[in-house]
């Protein structure tokens, strides 16, 4: 067995101050930082994700819906697209950016990228399930923002990828008021809620 810990869009867009903030985004960037330092050596391998829009079309809106669409946010190359500055992010062994050219929930929509390429990344680098795959993971846990969102997608994609899954709800924040309908969504596919 090894495992994988998921750090899901903990960036500064998502977090207080900016452009699609979910509250408490800055509690949870500080609160994966200190479980990595006490936790990190329990994985095989850390990865991150960021959403990373270049031209998602229709997913921005002057006029947002809050479901399929959303005011402008984590654009590529933007300080809102950056890793909050309170999750360190020195452990992470692979950063996988998603949405470039689309709406893009899970990580698993991701493709490899690195620290400072402002591309991005492309369509023909390892996704996230590949990546997973070559380094023998078989456990995941979830972790980030938005619980309901972005970790929901995430953790269900693990899951029907055959991952052994958990999401870490200590360790995210939601959108919604009520997390328990995404709860039990969660457990209905078999993740454990840890």
């Amino acid at each position: 067995m090894k495992r994988a810990l998921i750090i899901v869009d903990v960036q500064n867009d998502f977090c207080e101050g900016g452009s699609l903030a979910v509250d408490g985004g800055a509690a949870v960037a500080a609160r994966l930082t200190d479980y990595v330092a006490q936790h990190g050596n329990e994985y095989g391998a850390i990865v991150t994700t960021q959403d990373w829009h270049i031209d998602p079309g229709s997913h921005f809106s002057p006029a947002p819906d809050y479901v399929d669409s959303w005011p402008p946010h984590c654009v590529a190359g933007t300080e809102g697209s950056s890793f909050h500055p309170s999750l360190d992010v020195s452990s992470v062994d692979a950063m996988f950016r998603k949405g470039q050219y689309a709406a893009a929930y899970s990580g698993f929509e991701g493709h490899l990228a690195q620290a400072g390429d402002a591309q991005g990344s492309s369509d023909d680098s390892p996704g996230l399930a590949d990546w997973l795959a070559k380094h023998e993971v078989t456990d995941v846990d979830v972790a980030g923002l938005a619980t309901d969102y972005c970790v929901r997608a995430t953790a269900l994609d693990a899951a029907r990828l055959g991952y052994r899954t958990r999401v870490l709800p200590g360790l995210c924040a939601g959108i919604a008021e009520d997390l328990s309908p995404t709860f039990h969504e969660l457990e209905a596919a078999g993740i454990t809620l840890a």
